[in-house]
């Protein structure tokens, strides 16, 4: 028992780890891209990819089809 919550304590802590240098790594591109005065650019190419990625998961999330031609294939 000991060695099954050792190996959940280690797989939590390497969890924990990726996601802090994940959010590190994150935050210090924004700064540099900041400093550099590019982060309003990014922001404006993203911005639709991100809408897009948002409108699919509020699609899959109330179960319709992600696309409307997907419901119907037109006999292909």
């Amino acid at each position: 028992m000991e060695t099954l919550l050792n190996v959940m304590l280690i797989r939590f802590a390497v969890l924990a780890g990726c996601l802090v240098v994940a959010a590190l790594l994150l935050f210090t591109v924004a700064l540099t891209l900041k400093r550099r005065g590019k982060l309003d650019d990014v922001r404006r190419y993203t911005d639709p990819a991100v809408k897009a990625a948002l409108r699919a998961a509020a699609r899959r999330l109330e179960g319709r089809p992600a696309t409307p031609r997907s419901r119907d294939r037109g006999g292909r």
